[in-house]
């Protein structure tokens, strides 16, 4: 899903589609950070099919850990943790039900973008995927069944949005504020993704639009489309998931493109009741068949080096698809990119071209500049009337809302530190920030494979971490430095800093690449699943250095 401002960053994203349960800014705060006019429906949390009522449990003052996020990384952990017989957690959620970004993303024709068998945990997978692609219901269902499987209720505080997280250096543990009460823990870790915020464009006049209006990421389902003139905002991810649904529905439709993604053929399938019973059957073959994709997956890697014969191949496959599926040729120029494959998201779909062609379906090939009533103006100039608007514009990525509300032990937020963009240690921890530990931030995402390869990587180096006998572990301002100097020259020959295009993966500050590991996801397994404590400093042996 997804799509412009920060094309193609939504659930069904490789690295993003792996993002764990929001945890974010307060309402007021989220407010303050979207634009004055964005009076746009919030994501709705409450259609999991683990769902519960207000506060079901009794408060918990302590916990060792602390993990915000339930969706695939705070749920993860938390198996993880149970796993190794510790029941010392607790995870935070503000919603009312696990799931995170596939739980609020209900939107029509919602799936992932990596193959079912992968995109889910290695140590609980599931035989009887409905299709090879799954539906984002069925991930969410997936996410509720394991919480269900692992007896992870009791650990699970619903309705407790985070507004503050405070290091107490007098007391070596975090001091959490959050709407449903006060917490304190030994160790914080932030699970909660990068698909949590929804982020809006900039229109005018956009307050004064005649008819409902509503980001992706809080589909309202009370809006019957049938017949309807509907302007959908952006082409990445989950408008190339959506388009065709709405036309499918019988709505007339209006697709701003600033600019035009590269798409490669789904090959999407179900699998057959004969599949699923084998699978269920035959756990190895299933264990082969997650090794397969993850192979197949890996040799992507090589597309996203700039100039690289693969990324030329990779073109060629994507311009052979646009095609065959589009005979007009205007439609094919303006729908051809003007930038090296991979640096932005490339997507897949074997629905979003033909849609395109249908006499009900629109490509403006310019942004969504403003709107007066029920008219909307492109940046070309062009009018249209509209009944609808929905924004497949993405989320909030290189400034992770959480870091504005986490202070470290200079007095600090997270966000302040990260004024030059996200770094982090092992992608996970940061100085100054003791007993912290970031799952799925900095560096710590793909674009060619699996995020939960990722996020189980990130997991082993925590559970790593825990197994330390020290009770405060800080890492060194010159680890991190180190690290993410060597992740920013790794990334320079990458299409995402040389492919001719602006993205998402990019801090508009500074221009950095703060989000993709710039290698495979085999390497970053290899570099941090181990945690050494040799660049830590440990309390009671070694002096946390002044700030």
């Amino acid at each position: 899903m997804s799509a412009e401002r920060r094309e193609g960053a939504g659930p069904g994203a490789a690295a993003p589609a792996a993002a764990a349960g929001p945890a974010g800014l307060t309402p007021d705060a989220r407010a303050e950070a979207l634009p004055d006019h964005a009076s746009i429906s919030r994501p709705a949390r409450t259609q999991a099919a683990l769902t519960h009522a207000a506060l079901p449990h009794a408060e918990l003052t302590h916990a060792d850990v602390v993990i915000i996020g339930a969706g695939f990384a705070g749920i993860g952990l938390g198996m993880r943790l149970r796993h190794a017989g510790r029941d010392d957690f607790v995870i935070l959620e503000r919603a009312t039900a696990v799931g995170g970004t596939w739980r609020d993303n209900t939107y029509p024709g919602v799936a992932c973008d990596i193959p079912a068998q992968l995109y889910s945990y290695s140590f609980r997978q599931k035989a009887d995927w409905s299709r090879v692609f799954a539906p984002g219901d069925e991930i969410n269902s997936y996410l509720s069944e394991c919480v269900a499987a692992e007896g992870l209720e009791p650990n699970i505080h619903f309705g407790a949005e985070l507004l503050e997280a405070r290091w107490d250096a007098r007391e070596n543990r975090w001091r959490l504020t959050t709407s449903r009460g006060d917490y304190t823990a030994r160790v914080l870790v932030t699970a909660a993704g990068r698909l949590s915020e929804p982020m809006l464009p900039a229109v005018d006049g956009l307050e004064s639009f005649a008819g409902p209006r509503f980001h992706t990421a809080a589909w309202d389902h009370s809006v019957d489309l049938t017949g309807k003139r509907v302007g959908v905002v952006g082409t990445g991810a989950s408008a190339v998931q959506l388009v065709p649904q709405l036309a499918a529905a019988g709505a007339e439709v209006v697709v701003f493109q600033r600019s035009a993604p590269y798409v490669i053929p789904r090959g999407d399938r179900a699998f057959t009741p004969a599949e699923r019973e084998f699978f269920a059957g035959h756990p190895q073959a299933l264990d082969r068949a997650r090794a397969d994709i993850f192979r197949a997956a890996e040799a992507g890697f090589a597309q996203k080096r700039h100039g690289s014969a693969e990324a030329a191949q990779h073109r060629e496959r994507a311009l052979s698809h646009l095609e065959r599926q589009v005979a007009d040729p205007v439609l094919r120029r303006m729908l051809t990119p003007d930038y090296e494959i991979g640096c932005k998201r490339v997507l897949i779909s074997d629905d979003y071209y033909p849609a395109l062609g249908l006499s009900t379906v629109t490509l403006e090939p310019s942004a969504l500049r403003s709107v007066a009533g029920i008219r909307a103006t492109a940046a070309s100039g062009t009018e249209y009337d509209l009944d609808v608007l929905v924004f497949a514009t993405g989320f909030e990525t290189t400034e992770l809302p959480f870091s504005r509300l986490v202070v470290g032990r200079s007095g600090a937020t997270l966000a302040e530190h990260w004024m030059n963009g996200m770094s982090a240690f092992a992608s996970t921890s940061v100085h100054g920030f003791p007993n912290l530990y970031i799952v799925d931030g900095p560096l710590a995402s793909l674009g060619h494979n699996s995020a939960v390869e990722m996020i189980e990587t990130q997991i082993e180096y925590i559970l790593g971490a825990l197994a330390e006998p020290a009770q405060v572990l800080e890492v060194s301002a010159e680890a991190e430095h180190d690290y993410t100097a060597e992740l920013d020259r790794a990334n320079a020959d990458t299409v995402w800093l040389r492919g001719g295009c602006t993205s998402w993966y990019l801090d508009p500050r500074t221009g950095r690449q703060t989000l993709l590991w710039p290698g495979t996801a085999r390497a970053f397994r290899e570099r941090n699943a181990r945690f050494d404590p040799t660049p830590y400093a440990a309390s009671g042996a070694v002096a946390l250095a002044p700030l």
